[in-house]
C-alpha cells in the first residue's frame, strides 16, 4: 500500500517538515558528489562495529545517518511519506517538539537496530526510523483521518480511501513480522530493511502523542 494523500486538515504551513526534507535533500546531494561516496558512507553512517561506547564521535552516526539514503528510491519514498503524514503532525505538535520527535524517534531506530545487530559491518541509514515516528503520532492524533491509498494486489491496482489506523496500523504489523523473520537471518552482514528501527520509530511516536493527547485534553 502507498499513500497519495489525506483529508485531514492543518491551520499553518509546515516549515519544519520542509527545512527536514530540503535537509535530507541536500545531504543526498552531497553524498552523490562526494569524492568517493563510501568514505562518506562509512563517516556518516552508522555501522554497528565502529560504536565505541566510551567514544562519543563514534555515537554521533546514531544522529548523522538520519539523513543518509541508500538510493533514489530509498529518499523518493521516505521523504513522500514525510509530506503526506507530516504537516498534520507538526500542525499539531509545533515545528520544535516536531523536530524533536523526528530526531528522537530515528535515534531510538538506530539504538533498537544496533542492539539487534551489534556485529554487523554493514552502515546503517537512512529516514525510515525518523519518519515511522511521524507515522505513529499521526496513528494517534488523527484516528478519523482517510488516507487515499493506491494498492497493489498481484496484477490489480486500485486505489481506496482507508481510515488512517487501518493503513499505518497495516505497515506496522508488516514492519513486526518483517522483523521478526529477519531474526533468523544468520549473517548480520548481509543488509537489507532495518525493520526495527521503523519499530522503534512508530512506537515513540504512538508514545509521544498518547502524552500530547493527553496533555492537550487536561489544558482543555
Amino acid at each position: 500500500m502507498f499513500p497519495i494523500s489525506d483529508d485531514a486538515p492543518r491551520s499553518r504551513f509546515p516549515i519544519m517538515m520542509w527545512l527536514l526534507i530540503a535537509a535530507n535533500i541536500y545531504v543526498f546531494i552531497r553524498e552523490l558528489t562526494a569524492p568517493n561516496i563510501d568514505v562518506f558512507i562509512n563517516h556518516f553512517a552508522l555501522i554497528p562495529t565502529h560504536v565505541q561506547w566510551d567514544n562519543y564521535l563514534t555515537l554521533l552516526p546514531f544522529i548523522t545517518a538520519i539523513f543518509l539514503h541508500g538510493g533514489f528510491l530509498h529518499i523518493l519514498s521516505n521523504m513522500w511519506f514525510l509530506y503526506i503524514f507530516g504537516d498534520n503532525v507538526e500542525d499539531s505538535l509545533g515545528s520544535m517538539m516536531f523536530l524533536l520527535l523526528f530526531l528522537i524517534a530515528g535515534i531510538a531506530g538506530n539504538l533498537l537496530q544496533y542492539s539487534i545487530t551489534p556485529t554487523a559491518s554493514v552502515p546503517m541509514l537512512g529516514a525510515s526510523g525518523a519518519i515511522a515516528g511521524i507515522l505513529g503520532c499521526y496513528y494517534v492524533l488523527f484516528p478519523y483521518a482517510k488516507v487515499r491509498t493506491l494498492i497493489f494486489l498481484f496484477f490489480f491496482i486500485t486505489i481506496v480511501d482507508l481510515a488512517a489506523p487501518i493503513m499505518l496500523g497495516y505497515w506496522f504489523i508488516l514492519q513486526l513480522i518483517s522483523g521478526a523473520g529477519s531474526l533468523n537471518v544468520t549473517d548480520a552482514n548481509q543488509g537489507g530493511v532495518a525493520f526495527f528501527a521503523h519499530i522503534a520509530g512508530f512506537i515513540i511516536g504512538i508514545l509521544v502523542g498518547r502524552i500530547f493527547k493527553k496533555h492537550s485534553a487536561s489544558v482543555n
